[in-house]
């Protein structure tokens, strides 16, 4: 364990709090056990780190930071460690990567309930091996997803500001306020653009020009061995399913026809609804339906995006324009919120609100609909029921 503690050290050293994701205020960190998912990249690991580095000095011994794909645990198992350190007085351990270690869920339920003196905080990476494993620790954990940086985080992490998050209402009521005192801090669209590309995944300063093949190494860890492992996928179609997220990227809002989806590449119809509910799960693509209850394996989204506009750079040729708007905005307002497809219109969010997403030349909606906006791409401030696209990626 001495190794362990030497590792955790070296980290804590290392481990910056000058820039936080919003995550880290909004976890009950006095809860028994936490669990964090997320996509690869979005920063669990510095989340949990920046949490121990703000609550214990480096020499503390009540704390520990240990990942789970160490070598230390080839010939130790989690319930020593967890033993071990609970008798040398520990209190709080963080397992990273959980997922990296078999018989995962099953050995942190004991835990739980054999060392309630402990309080175990986890990260995984692996949506769907969590997914699988969540019963176990269903009434247990207290779970928390991190998502990628939204616009304003991504703002904030590159200017040093520390704007605040906004609620839907606010945006929707005071966009015009709001949006003209951001703009004297600072421009939006000397960062939107940038964002759109290489924002979403707060690793994009570390591989620079590597971006691009980073996420391509992400996409292929999860349909090449991911879903074969935890959900038989047969990595005969995994081309195909490549050349169908590569269309997803370059397709004006994509509405898949799946019977012409399947024949064009060689999928059968129930096979091909099937993974479009697996790509889903694995935070590769965003389904968007009329109602979000009752959603079976097999039914047919009626709009299918890449989960966030970064994947659409890397995966695709020549996006689309309204594509990359529709996707941004799904991608930042689906976290806090509902969001179906409206009969008419782009989106409806808490089944309240009407939202049509477009350029700077966008209609404005027919006067006298209530709850009917605009989001704009290409301006700064809106008017009205015109509000800026930017400004949807502040409410988180």
């Amino acid at each position: 364990m001495d190794l362990l503690f030497e590792l955790y050290r070296k980290l804590w050293r290392r481990t910056s709090l000058d820039f936080q994701r919003s995550l880290i205020h909004e976890i009950r960190w006095e809860s028994r056990l936490i669990g964090i998912t997320g996509a690869r990249g979005v920063g669990k690991t510095t989340l949990v780190l920046q949490y121990l580095k703000k609550e214990f000095e480096v020499s503390d011994h009540s704390a520990l930071f240990a990942s789970m794909d160490h070598i230390w645990f080839s010939s130790h198992s989690l319930l020593e460690l967890a033993d071990q350190f609970s008798k040398e007085g520990g209190k709080v351990l963080v397992l990273d990567e959980v997922h990296k270690y078999p018989g995962w869920s099953r050995e942190l339920k004991n835990i739980y309930d054999f060392y309630p003196e402990l309080k175990v905080i986890f990260t995984g990476s692996s949506l769907l091996e969590i997914l699988n494993s969540a019963a176990d620790l269903s009434r247990r954990a207290l779970m928390y997803h991190l998502k990628g940086m939204s616009f304003r985080e991504y703002v904030n992490f590159e200017t040093g500001n520390s704007f605040q998050a906004l609620t839907l209402e606010e945006v929707l009521q005071d966009h015009e306020k709001i949006a003209n005192e951001l703009i004297t801090k600072f421009r939006p669209f000397q960062f939107f653009g940038d964002y759109l590309k290489k924002g979403y995944y707060p690793f994009s300063r570390e591989f620079g020009e590597l971006y691009d093949q980073q996420l391509r190494s992400i996409v292929n860890l999860i349909l090449e061995v991911e879903l074969p492992q935890l959900r038989k996928f047969d990595l005969g179609y995994v081309p195909k399913i490549k050349q169908l997220l590569s269309i997803i990227a370059d397709s004006v809002p994509f509405v898949p026809n799946v019977s012409k989806l399947s024949q064009k590449i060689g999928i059968n119809r129930t096979t091909l609804l099937t993974y479009f509910h697996y790509l889903n799960e694995s935070k590769l693509t965003s389904s968007l339906y009329q109602s979000n209850e009752g959603i079976s394996l097999l039914q047919k989204p009626e709009k299918l995006y890449l989960e966030n506009t970064n994947l659409a750079f890397a995966l695709g040729r020549n996006v689309d324009i309204g594509n990359l708007r529709e996707t941004f905005f799904l991608n930042q307002v689906s976290y806090k919120h509902q969001v179906t497809l409206p009969e008419k219109g782009d989106f409806l969010i808490d089944r309240s609100w009407n939202i049509e997403v477009g350029g700077t030349g966008k209609d404005l909606p027919k006067p006298g609909i209530e709850r009917h906006y605009v989001a704009a791409d290409g301006i700064e401030t809106g008017l009205g029921s015109k509000i800026p696209l930017w400004l949807f990626g502040f409410m988180y």
